[in-house]
């Protein structure tokens, strides 16, 4: 089964011509059984499709962010489907890989990693500009590739679920992610996404948001690894940021940190930003797909 799915995979990157260094073309564990995806996974379904030209409807391609010790196909197996089927361009990638631990380097190498995937995708696509969905850091380390690597110019949206935009005061919590038994230690990303950081400090200093973006900013009362929970949304003009508490539109979702990557209603947030412009209207979002 490893050499069709290896196979498969180099067929799939190969074509793409977007590899990055943390994607090759082999499985080397069995995400199902709870482990790690090395730097060998496939996509989530609906991603990574060379053939996808963007559409006049949908003109930026669809950038999935996984969080810290996640991998695309594991975080984003339900997303990326949905978006496909909707007739959008998906791209995702693994990044930060210490070891054999996904998204737990440096931030700042990490935030290089994305930058390279989406010129990448950009020149693949013929497309102008990107959108981003980044869970957990995946949605907070786009902003460094926003602010220090000119990347505010190519993205049309930043949708966080889960971001942690000012870090946690709980970063022991993140050992809630990994069944590996990571240490946090040798997590360089873990510490940069501790509360009062200096990685922290410089990232939000001055703007917090950059550029001609729409933001959106969707967390949940529950979160246990992000603490408190409004530490995930982003301070800005009410024309380019949106914070959502998924709780204020449904409140019997009662989803966490992990499963709201996941979760059909935050979805419904998610599809919302992408298909209007601006950011999400929460209101219309539960008004369309209540």
């Amino acid at each position: 089964m490893n050499k069709w799915l290896g196979m498969l995979s180099a067929l799939i990157f190969s074509s793409a011509i977007i590899i990055t260094v943390s994607q090759t073309t082999a499985i080397a564990n069995d995400s199902s059984a709870g482990g790690f995806l090395t730097e060998e996974g496939l996509p989530p379904p609906g991603a990574n499709d060379a053939a996808c030209k963007p559409s006049a409807e949908h003109p930026e391609p669809v950038i999935l962010v996984p969080g810290t010790f996640e991998t695309m196909e594991r975080n984003f197996v339900n997303l990326a489907p949905m978006l496909k089927e909707k007739g959008y361009c998906v791209y995702s990638l693994n990044y930060g890989y210490t070891g054999a631990v996904p998204a737990s380097g440096p931030i700042e190498d990490s935030a290089a990693e994305l930058k390279t995937f989406i010129d990448n995708v950009l020149n693949l696509t013929g497309a102008q500009k990107v959108s981003i969905v980044g869970h957990s850091q995946g949605g907070m380390m786009p902003r460094y590739y926003m602010k220090n690597l000119d990347g505010a110019e190519t993205v049309e949206d930043l949708i966080g679920l889960v971001p942690s935009n000012h870090g946690t005061e709980g970063v022991a919590g993140l050992t809630k992610l990994t069944s590996t038994g990571a240490d946090l230690a040798s997590c360089t990303a873990c510490q940069q996404q501790a509360a009062g950081s200096d990685f922290l400090q410089k990232l939000n200093e001055g703007d917090e948001t950059l550029g001609d973006v729409s933001y959106t900013v969707v967390t949940t009362r529950n979160d246990e690894i992000v603490v408190p929970f409004t530490s995930a949304f982003l301070k800005g003009e009410t024309d380019n940021v949106t914070n959502i508490t998924i709780q204020d539109y449904y409140p019997y979702d009662q989803i966490e940190h992990q499963n709201i990557a996941q979760d059909p209603l935050a979805f419904n947030f998610v599809f919302d930003a992408l298909e209007h412009e601006g950011p999400a209207d929460p209101q219309r979002a539960v008004g369309i797909f209540k």
